[in-house]
């Protein structure tokens, strides 16, 4: 198995129990500490949050692939986009879905701001991928 897709592939799996954990805490833990709105923007945070996990094990799945079938090997570009891709699907969770995590068990409403460049990573990373898809 080449590296993008060993790490891509662990990266998603991590991030996606992650998601379970947090969505469980939220939903368990935090009904009654937090105010009903700052809870579903926890909420959101942790569907996003799982959303994009699930991107990157796509991402892991393509790079064994196309490493299997000999197809990266005869197009550099498209293991740097694949790599491209998994860093922006990471930046977005931490971004949008962080954002949004601290934002609900802080109440610090500013963080609001940071959420929108997670979502533009989200959408730099799907527009990516498309790219990749018809290359």
């Amino acid at each position: 198995m080449n590296g993008l897709a060993k790490t891509s592939l662990a990266a998603g799996a991590i991030s996606a129990g992650l998601a379970v954990a947090f969505g469980a805490f939220g939903a368990h833990a935090l009904a009654g500490r937090v105010p009903d709105d700052l809870l579903v923007v926890y909420e959101t945070g942790a569907r996003y949050h799982f959303y994009h996990s699930l991107g990157l094990l796509v991402v892991g799945l393509l790079a064994l692939y196309r490493g299997a079938n000999g197809a990266g090997a005869a197009r550099p570009s498209a293991s740097s986009r694949l790599l491209g891709v998994a860093v922006l699907l990471l930046t977005g969770i931490v971004l949008f879905s962080g954002s949004l995590y601290t934002m609900a068990l802080t109440g610090e409403r500013w963080l609001g701001a940071i959420t929108p460049f997670g979502g533009l990573a989200f959408l730099a990373a799907w527009g990516l991928l498309a790219w990749e898809a018809l290359d």
